[in-house]
């Protein structure tokens, strides 16, 4: 049963890598979805000034790298804490170093230039490729609603609530981003692959080798 659950999470996470993968090539190529790409930076944005360019800023903050890593670590260590193991604070140790690891590399590789620029160039220096706030918000957010329901023992409809909050933070902030204009759509859509891929890798590690905490 373990490793049928493992196999099967692998199969979503290969499968979610080679959307990545496409959406990588696509921007390489400067393919159709690059052309997508221009037509949504070419679209006509609302101006947000004052409250509202402040509360867009705040909400694009919950993909930040620093915030979800040190809302992980210490919602991780708590729980560890509390329920007397240490998988949680290692799954969120794991999770971010695979993350930054990943998306770092593709960054530097690709070092494409930022909408703002007013340019779209590859090797150019930028670091807009797969966008950090995308990645970050699924995997980092992801990783913590899983921690909570399998180590915090909440109900199912609680994990569920979890999980939605999860999809509705980090569409939020893709959305932001195409608003503020600090990413290119498919920055944020390889984002979101690569995220969910190393999400549901991470988890299949974890119900592999489950702990004694695992009691549901």
């Amino acid at each position: 049963m373990r490793k049928a659950q493992m196999f099967r999470a692998l199969r979503w996470s290969s499968l979610l890598f080679f959307g990545f993968l496409i959406v990588t090539q696509q921007v390489m190529s400067y393919g159709p979805l690059v052309n997508f790409d221009n037509h949504i930076n070419r679209t006509h944005r609302p101006r947000f000034d004052g409250f509202s360019g402040f509360a867009l800023r705040r909400l694009d903050d919950l993909g930040l790298r620093w915030l979800t890593a040190t809302v992980l670590l210490i919602a991780a260590a708590y729980i560890a804490y509390k329920f007397k193991t240490w998988r949680p604070l290692n799954l969120a140790l794991l999770s971010l170093l695979a993350l930054n690891f990943v998306v770092g590399v593709f960054k530097i590789f690709l070092g494409r230039t930022k909408p703002r620029d007013g340019f779209d160039l590859l090797h150019a220096g930028g670091m807009s490729y797969p966008s950090g706030h995308a990645s970050n918000a699924i995997l980092s957010w992801g990783i913590l609603a899983y921690l909570i329901y399998r180590y915090a023992r909440v109900d199912r409809f609680q994990g569920r609530l979890a999980s939605a909050a999860v999809v509705l933070i980090s569409l939020t902030i893709c959305i932001v981003s195409l608003i503020r204009h600090t990413h290119w759509f498919t920055d944020l859509l390889g984002g979101l692959f690569i995220g969910a891929s190393l999400l549901v890798a991470v988890i299949a590690v974890d119900r592999y080798v489950p702990s004694k905490s695992q009691l549901h």
